[in-house]
């Protein structure tokens, strides 16, 4: 790869850095002067999203270490080491597994740098120039991989208004997804990364992800960001967008949500109710035309899927839990009675569901109004199901804690809003809902956070369960919920 400049170096940097992962090696080659620590240093400070970051060499130290929230990485200059030995005394095998190492002069470490390493060659054809070329050379295919990604997602933006711009890493949800935060001359972006391509997720993964309707292309982020913009809720808007490489780049709301340091702000979940409650006024449609001939279905949230969902509480909590399976016996009652709960429904508003309607997803607009006020995202999994789902998602966020008190204030604040809009609201049709579709959502989400614990190597969400464990109390003690509550009192740990 012919870099032309130093600029260009950094931004080489700056693409690597977005595609690091725990337990990278990266060996940084040249010769004196080639670079080798410039690009270290662009690495570093576009890794902690801060061009200041003080990153001095580590000659003589031969390892300095960084600590991030992402996850650490520790830089390696080689040059002084006596003997290749001397490279168990630096520790990086205990490093690898809390970060990622970045080495320059690797040679000298002979052969005792993991085999799957990447190295970058890098050479200077011309003493008077600051162009450089990159060699990348790797066993791994995985890097190969990543790396054209990465490129491919640079080469992507260049065909936007945010050509040369920044990449940082930006906290993403419980998905497989993945977000950067895009900024060049003052404005800011967000780019949603999709891993779901062909070959890209395991059968088992991409088998669940059909059965319970979740969206496996970025086509549902556009078709339903669109219809709500036109509906007047505040979605992002798409700046570009290219579904086969599963590239969305969308307007940046902010990060402020409508809970502040865990805390909800109950201002704020009024504001998310007046907008669920005017969603769920509007009749929205199971075809979404992106035009050119494409439609967009919305699929339907089916009794099948809603079960599905309902026994990770059986596949990952429990056994979690008790550290054995769950029985035949004792799965066949748990979702012979959950079809029960299900098809209770049958007669229960149906409407738009976004799934995920809680406050990490609801991001607080300062100085707005009306709905404008709740920046809606993370909507593309948006199914047709009951429209109870989303509320309680809300009443029962997963992310902080709701207390008695504040649920009470929202759900009646909901059905008055929604009296006050349709003539002969069932109230009594909805509270039953609700409580099902409350103890069907905590259910799985119990399920999710020991799957993401166990599977997808984030224990952080362990810290969540007893919170989850509190809200199904809560929910199980409302009216026509006995059946449910008796299974629970005899099988959940």
């Amino acid at each position: 790869m012919e870099i032309p400049d130093e600029a260009a170096t950094r931004q080489l940097a700056n693409d690597l850095a977005l595609v690091l992962k725990a337990g990278d090696v990266v060996c940084l080659s040249g010769d004196l002067g080639a670079g080798k620590s410039t690009f270290t240093r662009a690495l570093l400070r576009s890794f902690a999203g801060n061009p200041g970051l003080e990153v001095p060499s580590p000659t003589f130290t031969l390892v300095q270490t960084y600590a991030f929230d992402r996850f650490d990485l520790s830089h390696f200059d080689l040059y002084r080491l006596e003997e290749p030995e001397e490279l168990d005394e630096l520790g990086l095998d205990d490093l690898l597994h809390t970060g990622a190492a970045l080495i320059e002069w690797p040679e000298m470490a002979g052969g005792l740098l993991p085999d799957d390493a990447l190295w970058i060659r890098i050479g200077q054809p011309d003493e008077d120039s600051d162009a450089r070329v990159f060699g990348f050379f790797s066993v791994s295919p995985q890097w190969r991989q990543r790396i054209e990604f990465t490129r491919d997602i640079r080469a992507f933006l260049e065909q936007t208004k945010f050509q040369g711009a920044d990449r940082r890493f930006l906290a993403g949800d419980a998905s497989l997804r993945t977000f950067e935060k895009i900024e060049t001359g003052g404005e800011t972006a967000v780019l949603m990364r999709w891993p779901f391509q062909s070959g890209s997720v395991s059968e088992t993964v991409r088998a669940y992800m059909q059965k319970v309707h979740l969206a496996q292309d970025c086509r549902s982020v556009i078709a339903i960001g669109g219809e709500l913009r036109r509906h007047g809720f505040l979605a992002p808007a798409i700046h570009a967008a290219n579904p086969e490489k599963g590239l969305v780049l969308s307007e940046y709301l902010g990060t402020e949500t409508v809970a502040e340091n865990g805390i909800p702000v109950p201002e704020r979940y009024r504001a998310a109710v007046d907008v669920l409650a005017g969603m769920h006024g509007i009749a929205w449609p199971q075809a979404v035309d992106l035009g050119q001939g494409t439609i967009y279905q919305v699929p339907d949230y089916s009794t099948e899927a809603l079960a599905a969902e309902a026994s990770l509480f059986l596949d990952w909590f429990v056994p979690e839990m008790t550290g054995n399976p769950v029985g035949e016996g004792v799965r066949a009652e748990f979702e012979a009675l959950w079809r029960a709960a299900l098809d209770s429904l049958a007669d229960a508003q149906r409407g738009w569901v976004l799934r995920d309607f809680h406050s990490p997803n609801l991001l607080w607009q300062q100085g707005a109004s009306g709905s404008d006020r709740i920046g809606l995202i993370d909507f593309q999994d948006t199914v047709i199901g009951p429209v109870a789902y989303d509320l309680a998602s809300l009443t029962f966020d997963a992310r902080v804690d709701i207390a008695p008190e504040l649920e009470t204030t929202l759900l009646d604040a909901y059905v008055r809003a929604r009296e006050n809009q349709t003539s002969g609201f069932d109230k009594a049709g909805f509270s039953e809902a609700y409580a099902i579709m409350a103890a069907q959502r905590i259910s799985k989400i119990l399920g999710i956070f020991v799957r993401l614990a166990r599977r997808d190597h984030k224990p952080a969400y362990l810290g969540h369960l007893p919170r989850m464990q509190s809200y199904l109390d809560r929910v199980l003690d409302r009216p026509g919920m006995s059946d449910l509550k008796d299974w629970y009192a005899r099988y959940r740990p």
